[in-house]
């Protein structure tokens, strides 16, 4: 249910901060998702007010020159096309709300298209350098040392996100069906299915967790001091195991997600599948992973010897 065009806002008098209501309370947007759709149209605001004598800056008014101008005035200050095509989406979005409101007839977007971009595949760690990493002695039998090798050995055989491992309470994990229930982007729920080797693992942790927390703490992990842990020491115990690893150019948390779509593509799971699993909303976010197990492909193609023999295949 839309935002009415007459209806009397006191906190959303303006347009963009209508739209900025409507993705917070309607959309459910994330915090850091809003924020940034915030910035990249007050920016084009004020570029339009710069540059046109569109001084209130009426969005009726913008036309798709101005908009290819605005393209062109981000890329001459080395802005990477990448970023310019994020701000043209939130763009994008902002004229569409307004056109659903009544407040605009003519969407300036429709004829206007992004500067190409690169595809940037995702680093991802190989699975018997995950292996060797996961089965080390690196993690030492105490708390802090089975919950940190835990903490890993859940994000790279599930796939979950950071924020979603954070956010995991005693109760959204199911022992007997082997199911942890996770809330993603935008409150979305979903039911990721794991292992009896990570149950095991789950089992010793919860046993030496109950010696830190009392019952009356519901987060899954926990620091000695009861708290629930932050998003930055999962970030950095990700950062120092992985970092262990020889040539891994990037060791965050997403790179374990990356390396368990990436797995799942590799052994023959349907991309379809995967993309429930990531709780992807569309397939095309989850395709990235294809054009990586097609890289590894095309190695394995090259220690052929006809390969090599007739030169470089693929590029």
């Amino acid at each position: 249910m839309g935002i009415e065009k007459n209806e009397n806002r006191s906190n959303v008098n303006r347009p963009i901060e209508a739209f900025i209501h409507y993705l917070r309370y309607e959309r459910n947007f994330s915090a850091h998702t809003i924020l940034a759709y915030n910035r990249d149209i007050a920016q084009f605001e004020s570029y339009i007010k710069d540059n046109t004598e569109n001084v209130s800056f009426n969005p009726d008014l913008v036309d798709s020159d101005q908009i290819r101008n605005w393209i062109v005035y981000l890329l001459d200050r080395q802005m990477a096309p990448v970023s310019v095509n994020r701000k043209l989406s939130s763009l994008k979005s902002y004229f569409k709300y307004l056109i659903k409101q009544g407040e605009m007839v003519n969407n300036p977007m429709r004829l206007v298209t992004g500067p190409k971009t690169s595809r940037v595949l995702p680093y991802f760690v190989k699975a018997k350098e995950m292996g060797r990493l996961l089965d080390s002695d690196a993690f030492g039998d105490d708390f802090e040392g089975v919950r940190d090798r835990l903490i890993l050995e859940m994000l790279y055989e599930t796939g979950i996100r950071r924020s979603e491992l954070l956010h995991i309470k005693l109760a959204d994990v199911d022992f007997e069906l082997q199911l942890i229930k996770v809330t993603g982007k935008r409150n979305k729920q979903r039911m990721i299915p794991y292992a009896g080797r990570l149950k095991e693992m789950m089992m010793e942790y919860l046993t030496l967790r109950k010696e830190i927390a009392g019952a009356e703490n519901n987060w899954f992990f926990v620091r000695k001091n009861e708290k629930p842990v932050s998003a930055a020491i999962i970030y950095n115990i990700v950062r120092a195991s992985l970092s262990r690893i020889p040539m891994l150019a990037k060791c965050s948390p997403h790179v374990l997600r990356h390396s368990f779509a990436t797995g799942m593509l590799n052994n023959g799971a349907e991309l379809n599948a995967v993309k429930e699993l990531l709780g992807h909303s569309s397939l095309a976010s989850t395709s990235v992973y294809t054009h990586i197990t097609f890289e590894e492909l095309k190695k394995m193609y090259h220690a052929h010897p006809r390969a090599k023999k007739g030169g470089n295949y693929g590029n």
